[in-house]
C-alpha cells in the first residue's frame, strides 16, 4: 500500500515540477494568452512528462492493475479543474491537463506495467 501511495505522489510531483520548470524557463505565465506554437509545444512537452509520470507511478507501485494510474489521472484532472474555476485569465493549461495530460498518464502506466511484468 505504501508503494502505491508513494508511486502516485512521485508521479504527480514529476508532472507538477516539469510544468513549473517549463513556465519558469520560458517566462510564459500559465494563465496568460500564449501563441499557438507555445501551446503546441506545451502539449507535446506535457504529454511526454505525463507518460513518464504514469510510467514511474506504475514502476514504483508495482501494481498488477492500472488503479494507481487512474488515481494519478484523477488527481491531475482534479487539481486542474479546481484551478480552472478558481483562477482568472486564459484557461488553456487547465484544459490541456484535464482533456489531454490526465488521460495520457494512463498510457505511461500501461508501458510501466508491461515492462514490470516482462522482467519477472
Amino acid at each position: 500500500m505504501i508503494r502505491k501511495i508513494l508511486g502516485v505522489i512521485i508521479g504527480y510531483a514529476i508532472f507538477v515540477v516539469s510544468s513549473l520548470l517549463l513556465f519558469k524557463i520560458s517566462g510564459q505565465k500559465p494563465h496568460a494568452d500564449a501563441t499557438n506554437l507555445f501551446i503546441f509545444f506545451t502539449a507535446i512537452y506535457g504529454a511526454l512528462f505525463s507518460i513518464f509520470a504514469g510510467y514511474i507511478t506504475q514502476a514504483i507501485s508495482r501494481a498488477r492493475k492500472l488503479n494507481v494510474n487512474y488515481i494519478l489521472a484523477i488527481i491531475i484532472a482534479g487539481f486542474a479543474g479546481y484551478s480552472l474555476f478558481k483562477s482568472d485569465g486564459n484557461h488553456w493549461t487547465q484544459i490541456l491537463a484535464i482533456a489531454f495530460f490526465a488521460p495520457i498518464s494512463i498510457i505511461g502506466g500501461i508501458f510501466g506495467k508491461s515492462i514490470n511484468y516482462n522482467n519477472k
